[in-house]
């Protein structure tokens, strides 16, 4: 796994034996770990990891830099810190509930993890970056491993099914992100954007020969928008993977 520049696997916030709270005299009231973890969502998500900082953090507290620095040792503690809280926006199902399908919790979940992807673009290079042992992703995980166990494989094959699905998941839900994130920085909509880059495509030499050969292909997956055909082959792909842990518990 990659790991942040100077930083070990032993490095983690979530390795502190007590939450810092800031307190000493002079420090801004209303302050706390929360707000601070917060705010640092709202930043990422309107301006993005790369213009991410601690003094334009500070800026938007309304704080000195320094002052943040009683609650986190660095920005790594709080972009650790971030990543996890935006885990709890998933709705986890009930793992232990029997009436309930294992297919169809692990289509809630891989599709909850999708949308989490696309709506928090910095969230994928921060998930590769750090550990992910905070509580609300373990929660995540722990839930993710009890249904696909109620799928009755063998438990040498849980982890690669979690893998196959998930590492899917979070493929597909990065591209999509860049892609919404690249078509926000045009000002067009998905439509109109998609329509631009086929027609780009028809122009380049050698390119439209083979675009051509997949025409039948993309007529065929349908949908009148670039939603709609990003939810087709979300959901066949998923159903393909879903359908490949079905064969091989068959197996045995």
């Amino acid at each position: 796994m990659a790991k942040a520049a100077g930083r070990s696997a032993r490095d983690s916030v979530w390795r502190e034996r007590e939450v810092r709270r800031g307190g000493r005299g002079g420090q801004p009231s209303g302050l706390d770990r929360e707000r601070i973890t917060e705010t640092s969502v709202r930043l990422l998500d309107a301006e993005g990891l790369a213009k991410f900082s601690m003094r334009r953090l500070a800026a938007e507290l309304n704080v000195t830099a320094m002052s943040l620095y009683w609650y986190v040792d660095t920005k790594d503690d709080l972009l650790e810190l971030a990543l996890d809280a935006v885990y709890a926006e998933l709705r986890l199902p009930d793992p232990d509930d029997t009436g309930e399908d294992w297919r169809e919790q692990l289509r809630g979940l891989a599709t909850a993890y999708r949308q989490l992807l696309v709506r928090h673009p910095w969230l994928s290079p921060l998930a590769g970056r750090y550990l992910n042992i905070g509580p609300k992703s373990l929660a995540f995980s722990r839930a993710v491993q009890r249904v696909v166990r109620r799928a009755g494989l063998p438990a040498r094959g849980v982890t690669g099914a979690i893998s196959a699905v998930f590492q899917f998941v979070y493929g597909f839900g990065t591209i999509e992100s860049h892609f919404m994130t690249r078509v926000a920085d045009t000002g067009l909509s998905p439509e109109e954007y998609f329509e631009q880059t086929m027609a780009l495509v028809d122009e380049v030499p050698g390119t439209a020969e083979i675009v051509g050969e997949s025409k039948d292909i993309m007529a065929a997956r349908g949908g009148d928008t670039v939603a709609e055909m990003l939810d087709r082959d979300f959901t066949f792909a998923l159903d393909l993977l879903i359908a490949g842990i079905e064969a091989m518990v068959a197996r045995g």
